[in-house]
């Protein structure tokens, strides 16, 4: 009873920080056409803010793990909610000077602080309770992620989104005076949204500093006697490819969502951000539904059975015209929920105290997403954003690949709890 009690805030504060992460992410989606508008962007420079995001999980992912190992989960955590905090305040200056790689500079350093959290966050929670159930517990808090991402197309199209899009004839018929005003209004839009933000994660960071946090030993758990390098644990090398290709697919999917949506189905971007807002209910959505059929299907059998389904989706997305490819790029939303909290935690079962370094390289693995948004963008821009589609498409084999690879010593350890 005691230590239930006491897992049981630190489960739940450790969740919070979930939420927190996933809100920024998903404003990303809706930065990229706001800042291509803004700052007068073609399709593979708007993918730069995605690019500049997921270089500072490349970046940071390494020295994470050692700050984490030598300072423990709490002070990681408060130092990365501080580094968050100031990226979000950046975007004031950012936009009073609408210097579009001022803004990519706050999001690299946003992602710096999401770093050190996710780094930390991701395998607390795993060790933080009965093993047997590490992969359903890291999808349960993953489920606050995306309720965060539901939330933050919603408000972000309420705020940030002007809905008013002007043509490339209207633009150029404008004076200097007038086209710089027009500009000046669509970039300070996003200066309240995250003067906000910043506001709200320095609250987090004083109450994070304020509760104890048991600093989980998972050192004590027994590595493998004759694999003692990190490399050598081919589960986490096969993880952290599985895990460059599915984020990779996952912010190409979702950062050209409105994009896709104008040209493919004529919707506009205030309306396109509601769908988009659907769609990451669908992937909340997803998120519990998966952690409930943990209970019966083991973790790879559903990450290989969601990974052909997205495929499939995807195929339709890219030769099907008006409402279907929308109605399929939300069906992905839901089937790529599991994704991302199941490779890791399949990654790092049983690496002992290489666990806190296997979740860095982990982490570190994300900037996919900065690699595959920027390969999509020129392809957009050199054919059509529907025929762009066709990279997240194949992504999703190599994930199929992991999922049929995985240790079968895996699955049992998942399922043993239901036995």
């Amino acid at each position: 009873m005691t230590r239930t009690r006491t897992i049981g805030l630190p489960f739940i504060l450790i969740t919070a920080l979930f939420f927190l992460w996933g809100f920024a992410h998903n404003l990303n989606p809706i930065l990229i056409p706001h800042l291509k508008k803004a700052c007068q962007l073609t399709d593979f420079q708007s993918s730069l803010i995605d690019s500049s995001f997921f270089i500072g999980y490349f970046a940071m992912a390494l020295p994470a793990g050692f700050l984490l190992n030598r300072y423990g989960y709490k002070r990681g955590i408060v130092l990365g909610l501080l580094i968050f905090a100031l990226g979000a305040f950046l975007f004031y200056p950012a936009a009073q000077v609408r210097e579009f790689g001022f803004f990519l500079g706050a999001l690299f350093i946003i992602a710096s602080g999401l770093t050190l959290l996710e780094t930390a966050a991701n395998p607390y929670i795993t060790v933080l309770g009965d093993p047997a159930t590490a992969t359903q517990r890291i999808n349960l808090a993953q489920s606050f992620n995306g309720l965060a991402a539901t939330l933050a197309p919603l408000l972000g199209g309420k705020f940030i989104l002007s809905g008013m899009s002007l043509t490339e004839g209207e633009l150029n018929a404008m004076a200097p005076a007038e086209l710089d005003a027009y500009l000046n209004h669509e970039a300070s839009s996003v200066q309240i949204p995250y003067l906000v933000i910043g506001l709200v994660v320095l609250a987090v960071a004083w109450l994070v500093s304020r509760v104890h946090l048991p600093d989980m030993a998972e050192e004590a758990q027994e590595a493998s006697p004759e694999k003692t390098s990190i490399f050598a644990q081919k589960q986490l090398v096969r993880g952290v490819v599985a895990q460059f290709f599915y984020v990779g697919a996952q912010v190409c999917i979702s950062s050209f969502f409105i994009r896709f949506l104008e040209k493919t189905a004529g919707i506009d971007e205030k309306t396109a951000a509601i769908y988009l807002s659907v769609a990451l209910l669908a992937f909340m959505i997803g998120r519990f539904t998966g952690t409930f059929l943990m209970r019966y299907v083991s973790p790879r059998i559903l990450l290989a059975g969601y990974s052909v389904a997205n495929f499939v989706l995807l195929i339709v997305a890219i030769n099907t015209e008006g409402m279907v490819p929308v109605y399929a790029l939300i069906a992905v939303e839901f089937f790529m929920s599991i994704m991302f909290p199941t490779i890791f935690s399949l990654s790092i079962q049983g690496l002992g105290p290489h666990t806190k370094l296997g979740s860095s390289l982990l982490i570190m693995s994300v900037v996919g997403g900065a690699f595959f948004p920027v390969l999509m963008g020129a392809l957009s821009d050199r054919s059509s954003i529907q025929t762009a589609y066709s990279v997240p498409t194949a992504c999703f084999l190599v994930i199929l690949y992991f999922a049929l690879r995985t240790k079968q010593a895996n699955e049992k350890v998942s399922m043993a709890h239901h036995a």
